[in-house]
């Protein structure tokens, strides 16, 4: 069966998304704070990130610090539903002006994924203590 990853276009496909999602972050009064002026290798990692999640090469995992690292990323952040909200719209919108696959199927996979992954960045963001992160501890593996 074809990977989500595959289906979607790969690499420049996914990264042309994370990128037309992180400008939209960037020039956004609601998401702005928690992302400042931007880290140049930001688009790379998210781009690294959901490669892996949806079936494609495990570089986020080999090489740049795999989940334990996205978890302590967002430690501290303390990301208020508004923000989480506004994230998964912009994820969303990101997905459509891309021009990624417009087939039901995919885009359920896609929403869900950033719905899912959203609530979980904020429940981490807010946890005081280790006992407080999101039960979550590995790579999510999303497939149709």
């Amino acid at each position: 069966m074809t990977t989500i990853y595959d289906h979607l276009g790969g690499d420049d496909a996914l990264r042309r998304a994370v990128d037309i999602f992180y400008t939209s972050v960037l020039a956004d009064p609601v998401l702005k704070p928690l992302f400042g002026d931007g880290r140049p290798e930001h688009v790379d990692h998210l781009t690294a990130f959901m490669a892996e999640v949806f079936g494609g090469p495990a570089r986020y995992t080999d090489e740049l610090g795999g989940f334990d690292h996205i978890v302590a990323t967002h430690r501290g952040l303390h990301i208020a539903e508004p923000q989480r909200q506004r994230f998964v719209e912009l994820m969303i919108a990101a997905a459509d002006k891309a021009g990624l696959p417009s087939d039901e199927r995919f885009r359920a996979a896609w929403d869900s994924h950033a719905e899912f992954g959203s609530q979980v960045a904020m429940q981490n963001s807010n946890a005081e203590s280790d006992e407080d992160l999101h039960p979550l501890r590995e790579m999510p593996r999303w497939t149709w």
